[in-house]
């Protein structure tokens, strides 16, 4: 069953999530061909075949719309490694991998990124509801690679991890970086996390010697 709700907190059939999803990838398109401002919400639904009314059923805004396809963005991640799981000789390495493949997945899409990134920084109150779905995505990416360390330790981890691709991702958005950044910085945080910043007795567990 779908764990989707409509606006209302209605729960959604799976016909009804089937039309959601229509209306996702309709503004992950218009988003990765014009960027922010190509998103409509009539465009939209022109796109996903439904009527606009159908649009603002699942969705209050055009921000809480591209929210929601970050979720789907990173689901769709999640699939690719499944499909093809991480590589490295170490838990870090293959969490590393894993950063890298997402990053690399918004360099491709730069207008799509950015759309997302604006969309992110709306008070809408599905855009808080939708990031909050997405901390839960990327906590259950880093999960296998965080084996052993305690639930406080994993949440800590993933909060960090989190709010350095958010910010990095704001930092280029604002044209203060280029995009690779958001790369190198996730990077930069996951070795200082889980290398020297782990703790006695955890270093070398994690795939670091102790020195």
């Amino acid at each position: 069953m779908s764990t989707f709700t409509a606006v209302d907190g209605t729960p959604l059939t799976p016909k009804a999530a089937e039309r959601r999803q229509r209306i996702v990838e309709a503004a992950i398109e218009l988003g990765g061909e014009g960027g922010y401002e190509a998103v409509h919400m009539r465009d939209v639904a022109d796109k996903a075949d439904v009527a606009l009314a159908t649009v603002y059923r699942y969705f209050e805004s055009k921000d809480h719309l591209l929210s929601a396809a970050i979720s789907e963005w990173t689901a769709q991640l999640q699939a690719r490694l499944a499909r093809s799981p991480a590589q490295g000789d170490t838990a870090v390495e293959r969490l590393v991998d894993v950063l890298r493949r997402a990053s690399r997945a918004l360099e491709r899409r730069p207008l799509l990124a950015a759309a997302l990134v604006r969309a992110l920084s709306s008070p809408d109150p599905g855009v808080a509801s939708a990031a909050a779905r997405v901390r839960g995505q990327i906590k259950e990416m880093a999960l296998p690679y965080l084996d052993g360390l305690s639930g406080e330790d994993v949440e800590g981890i993933v909060g960090v991890l989190s709010h350095v691709w958010n910010s990095t991702l704001m930092i280029w958005a604002n044209g203060q970086a280029p995009i690779s950044t958001v790369g190198d910085e996730l990077e930069r945080a996951a070795r200082l996390l889980l290398g020297r910043g782990a703790g006695p007795g955890r270093a070398e567990g994690m795939g670091f010697s102790r020195g």
